[in-house]
Parts: C-alpha cells; sequence; structure tokens
C-alpha cells in the first residue's frame, strides 16, 4: 500500500483491517493485554486530531511528547500528522534540564507527558519558560500541583475537537498534507556534546516503508510485535511504523523492567532491541550450561554445535544438510531449542531486528545456533534507522549485513568513514547551519561518523571515529568491540575500555553485583558492603580469568591489560550514559581521572 503521508496510514489500515487488533495495552493491576482495534486506533488518532486543532496548535508547529510507550504517543503522533505539525519525542528518563534543552531549540507550546515523573518535571520547567504554555497527561492518576491551572488529562483534552470547526480543519489540513512535510525531530544522545534535532520529513517514513517492504516480504499481518525499545529512539519509531503498515498488532511494553513478565505473556513473532538485550541472554543461558550436570553439559554444547553446523555453515550457505546432521537439528529444534525460546518468551518468533551498537560475534553465532531469528542491523536517526541489515541467506557473522535499495554507500578514503546518500537520509540538523555543512559531503554523502569498510554490498563496523583510541605504541584500538566481548559476561554488567595515548589497554568493569554476590557467598569470601567486595583479591583474580578468555582471540595489543572494579554503575543520572544507554565516554574519562591515572602508574 503507497501512501502521499503519514496522515493517512492508519486510517487507511482501518479501513483494510476494521475490527482486527492493531494494538495491545497491558493493564499493570491485571496482567491482561487489552487490545485496541484498528477501527479504534483510527478514531482516537481523528479525536486527538481534532483537539489539537482546536487548541490551536498550527501547520508545522512542534508539539513534544515526553513519555513512556503508551497508545496515547501513538495516538498523538498520527494526531499531529493529521494537522501537518511536527512530532518531538523526548526520553521519558530525561531530566529537566535535558527537557528545558529541547522545549527551548524546538520552541514547543504544547508538552504531551506520560506519568507523574514526567509531568513533575516538565511543571518545574514550565514555571520559568519563555516557550512551554501547557502539558497535556496521559495518565489519569498522575496528581497534577495545586498551582497548576493550565495542564489537562488526555481524556479531557480529546473532548476539545468535539466540534464541525475542528473535523473540517483537520480534513482540510490532511489535504494540504505533502511528503515534504516535517514529520518528527529526533534529539541526539550527546554522547560528547549537546544534543542536536535530526530532522525527518514524511518522504523519509514513506521511504523506509518501500524499501523494508523490498528487504522484509516476509512481514505480514498475522505477527505481533512488543514494542520494546523507547519510541524517542528512531529504531523503534521507525519499526513500529513499518509494522502499522504491514497490519501488524503492536504489543506497547509501557514499563522495560517487565520485559521478561511481558514476553512470556504475548509470545511476539517479531521485536526489534539492542544488543545488550542479546549479551544478558547469552550470559543467563552460559550460566545454565555451566551449572548443568556433566551429561546435559555435553547435551547443551551438541545441541550448539549442531546448530551452528545445521544454520551457519549450510542453511544460510544454501547448501543442502547432510541426513543425520538435519536429524540431529530436527530433534535439538523440537527439544533444547524450544524450551529455551520458551523460557524467554520467544517460541513463536520469526524476526529479531537488533541495531544499536556492535553485537559480539560470538553472541551472533550462539543466538544463530540455537535457532533465533536474529537479524543484525546498522542505522541511525539521520538515516531515518536502517542502513543496512542481515539478508535471509548468506550473510555473514561480524559484518552489519548489506545495504538496502536506494541507499547510496561509499567509504572516505581518508578515514575510513561510512558515508551515505539517499531518500532516507535527514535534511539536516534543527537549526544547526554550521553542523549541517560538516555534516555532509559536497556531492551529498552524510557523514555517519562511523569507520567501517565495505566488502561488495556487505558493510562492516569498525567504530565511531571519535571512540577509536591509538595506544603510545601507535595501535588503533576499537573501544566498543572488546566491550561487546567482556559485557557478554554473566558476572559483568558494564565495561568501558579507556587507553587513548596510553601504552596499553585497560577499563573500568562494574559487575552485575547480584551475581557478584552469589559467587562470594559460595566461596564464602567475606564483604560488608559493594565497595568492599570490588577491592577484594579473589574477586579481581576470577573477574580477570574471565576478561581473560573473552579476549583470548583479540591481538596482543587489543587485550585489556589491567582494570578497576567500580563499586557503582554508570547511570543516565550521573551523565556516564546518555538516553539511549552508550557510554559518555568524556564524563566518564573526567569523573575517574585520578583512578586512571594510578592503574597507569609504572
Amino acid at each position: 500500500m503507497n501512501y502521499y503521508h503519514l496522515a493517512e496510514l492508519v486510517h487507511r489500515q482501518a479501513d483494510k483491517y476494521e475490527k482486527k487488533d492493531a494494538l495491545l495495552q497491558r493493564n499493570d493491576k491485571k496482567g491482561k493485554w487489552k487490545p485496541i482495534s484498528w477501527r479504534e486506533l483510527s478514531d482516537k488518532i481523528m479525536q486527538t486530531a481534532k483537539a489539537m486543532a482546536e487548541f490551536g496548535i498550527k501547520e508545522q508547529e512542534n508539539i513534544g511528547i515526553y513519555s513512556q510507550n503508551m497508545p496515547q504517543c501513538i495516538y498523538t503522533d498520527f494526531g499531529a500528522y493529521a494537522n501537518r505539525a511536527v512530532s518531538v519525542p523526548l526520553y521519558a528518563t530525561n531530566s529537566p534540564a535535558q527537557i528545558e534543552y529541547i522545549i527551548n531549540d524546538a520552541e514547543i507550546r504544547t508538552l504531551f507527558v506520560g506519568e507523574q515523573l514526567q509531568y513533575n518535571n516538565a511543571f518545574k520547567v514550565q514555571k520559568d519558560s519563555n516557550f512551554l504554555e501547557r502539558i497535556i497527561v496521559f495518565d489519569s492518576t498522575v496528581k497534577l500541583n495545586p498551582d497548576d491551572k493550565t495542564s489537562v488529562y488526555f481524556e479531557d483534552f480529546l473532548c476539545l475537537g468535539k466540534n464541525a470547526l475542528a473535523e473540517t480543519t483537520v480534513k482540510v489540513r490532511m489535504n494540504e498534507a505533502n511528503p515534504e512535510d516535517m514529520a518528527t525531530i529526533i534529539y541526539t544522545s550527546g554522547t560528547t556534546g549537546e544534543s542536536k534535532g535530526v530532522v525527518l520529513h514524511h518522504y523519509n517514513f514513506l521511504e523506509v516503508l518501500r524499501i523494508h517492504d523490498i528487504r522484509l516480504p516476509q512481514v505480514n499481518d498475522k505477527d505481533t510485535s512488543m514494542c520494546f525499545l523507547p519510541l524517542t529512539h528512531v529504531f523503534e519509531k521507525a519499526w513500529t511504523y513499518y509494522c502499522l503498515h504491514k497490519g501488524v498488532t503492536i504489543a506497547v511494553n509501557q514499563d522495560p523492567k517487565k520485559i521478561q513478565e511481558t514476553l512470556k505473556e504475548v509470545q511476539p513473532t517479531l521485536m526489534c532491541n539492542v544488543p545488550r538485550f542479546w549479551e544478558k541472554v547469552y550470559a543467563g543461558v552460559q550460566d545454565k550450561i555451566t551449572s548443568s550436570s556433566g551429561f546435559m553439559q555435553k547435551v547443551f554444547k551438541d545441541a550448539i554445535q549442531t546448530g551452528q553446523a545445521y544454520n551457519l555453515e549450510y542453511k544460510n550457505n544454501d547448501i543442502k544438510p547432510p541426513a543425520g546432521l538435519a536429524l540431529k537439528f530436527k530433534f535439538y529444534n523440537a527439544t533444547v531449542y524450544k524450551i529455551l525460546k520458551k523460557v524467554l518468551g520467544l517460541e513463536k518468533g520469526r524476526l529479531f531486528p537488533t541495531a544499536g551498537a556492535p553485537l559480539a560475534p560470538n553472541v551472533d553465532t550462539f543466538l544463530q545456533s540455537v535457532n533465533i531469528p536474529l537479524v543484525v542491523g546498522y542505522g541511525l536517526s539521520e538515516t531515518s534507522a536502517t542502513v543496512c541489515f542481515y539478508p535471509e541467506k548468506h550473510f555473514i557473522i561480524g559484518s552489519i549485513g548489506t545495504i538496502m535499495p536506494g541507499l547510496d554507500v561509499k567509504i572516505d578514503p581518508a578515514n575510513n568513514e561510512i558515508l551515505v546518500k539517499g531518500k532516507t537520509v535527514t535534511s539536516g540538523y534543527y537549526k544547526k547551519p554550521v553542523e549541517n555543512a560538516k555534516s555532509f559531503t559536497e556531492d551529498g554523502f552524510f557523514r555517519t561518523g562511523d569507520a567501517g569498510h565495505l566488502e561488495g554490498n556487505t558493510l562492516f563496523f569498525q567504530e565511531r571515529i571519535k571512540d577509536l583510541y591509538k595506544t603510545s605504541n601507535g595501535k588503533y584500538i576499537a573501544p566498543q568491540a572488546i566491550e561487546g566481548l567482556i559485557a557478554s559476561d554473566k558476572y559483568i554488567q558494564q565495561v568501558a575500555v579507556i587507553g587513548d595515548q596510553q601504552k596499553f589497554v585497560g577499563a573500568l568493569i562494574v559487575p552485575d553485583f547480584d551475581q557478584l554476590e552469589k559467587y562470594a557467598t559460595q566461596k564464602g569470601i567475606p564483604y560488608n558492603n559493594r565497595k568492599e567486595l570490588v577491592a577484594n583479591n579473589d574477586i579481581h583474580r576470577m573477574i580477570e580469568s574471565r576478561v581473560e578468555e573473552h579476549q583470548k582471540d583479540l591481538a596482543s595489543y587489543e587485550k585489556i591489560k589491567k582494570f578497576l572494579l567500580l563499586a557503582q554503575p554508570f547511570t543516565m543520572e550521573s551523565r556516564e550514559l546518555t538516553d539511549t544507554l552508550k557510554l559518555r565516554r568524556p564524563v566518564i574519562l573526567e569523573r575517574y581521572a585520578a583512578q586512571i591515572e594510578e592503574m597507569y602508574k609504572e
């Protein structure tokens, strides 16, 4: 199905599907999922659109959505599009200072918020804001500040549009809508500097739908997708729009902490995710294997080796497997793999795209071996998400897939930077002419800031160029690749590799304290607090042996020679992590400067 504008997408689908489930929303008190039909979704979006028109929201005006994933986010997005307004998503975890910056930069007058935390932060900002005039609250249980005279609840807001004039305004705007309209401004995480607003137009998303149709013919209206990543993230936003386009039922996961419960309840066939999720799956399974009896360990290992041979050596290369291997694979698929996927809530899985950071090859190989349909890819906010991903067959472990149709990708010979050109690429950063001039080549290619290389149509990621380290011996180090290997360990939660202009590679490691405390108890290691635990020599030696095991295939100059165990995790609140959980390396290096200096002393 082709569209001229995202404003019409849901309504055309509603005409086609009517009472079929479009969304699923969880009632947290009962743990039940309430279906929202396509017709109900269409009606809610039109109610939202009419209320916006009555509220005085203008064409191409920026409106903010500061919320965790909720159906109301989708109503608001598409209600804005019906008015030719621009949706500006903010992470539910954003601090008052972060939302104040975005509100001021995008000159947001109207902000939709999710729950109590978002309302409290927004109201705090509104009191001194030159731009923010009113707040609309999705959650009806939120308690408004007694001094708040302008905020309204979402359901009350919807009542504003119940008049013929509002309906006429929306219809006129939808008729005048065109693909050149700005659709959204997605603010980047800002790992090294201030956040930048990535401008995406309707034509960007329409091209996303077109090229994914070519690459993903297997996605259909029988599928159910778990909406887990924040809808603020371009990966989830673009994927959700694609699912709506394909008639997929979308289960909206509101609380990220409940994902293990909700996966088992919904049993989705589709879900996009980031590598950290799969690293923890890998670590959990490895823990299960090592704690099993000797006989079961042999069974698990044989099942993994069988799956690796069947899926990666034969099926992926389009070669018929030997009869004996095919029989063993069929047996393990009905037993070991099935049990594993059932425990995770992934037994019905057909396609699990993953992107956002490098996935360690050993984790990727394992997941492919146990028949979890993982699809590794790569993209940016600036490219409306996907630049490339694994093809159905002939993918290469360690790559980030083959280039999407309609995109032109090349490598800058000066610094190996990945350059991208095509209709999914942003027109530029919002109100940043100087930055825009630096971000595009003279022939119109976008500079991704990532280093990589091409082999035919297959792209390989090396590292963020600004994150590449050069040791004092002149060797280049790609920290993310090393971090991915180490973070797959069950005893390790976070890793920050360091070593720029140093003699060797070092690391700051945050243990998984749940696992580490169990280990200490089993081994009779005394401690009173986490600071004492990470200072213990036996703990340090154990972590050291595991780090060494994970980096056995690295070159000597890439290996972590020394590390420091931290008693506190890197957090968004401390500004050490972005809202997409990427490391803010300059902040970490500054915060732990004294400890790092001590570690590198002779």
